[in-house]
């Protein structure tokens, strides 16, 4: 995976977040749906800035 598309899916994990957000607004996801699938979403987006910075460095 190139720095390319590490920095894609950090872009597709954010729209995610921002989703689950206006989900949880309009009352369509619990908050605890919403907890823990941010939790996971985390997760995920602090493995891919991890894995740029190893690559940059």
């Amino acid at each position: 995976m190139d720095d390319k598309q590490i920095l894609g899916r950090i872009h597709e994990y954010v729209a995610d977040e921002q989703r689950l957000r206006e989900l949880h607004q309009r009352g369509e996801l619990t908050g605890e749906e919403e907890r823990k699938r941010l939790a996971d979403l985390e997760v995920a987006l602090d493995q891919c800035w991890d894995l740029l910075r190893q690559r940059r460095a």
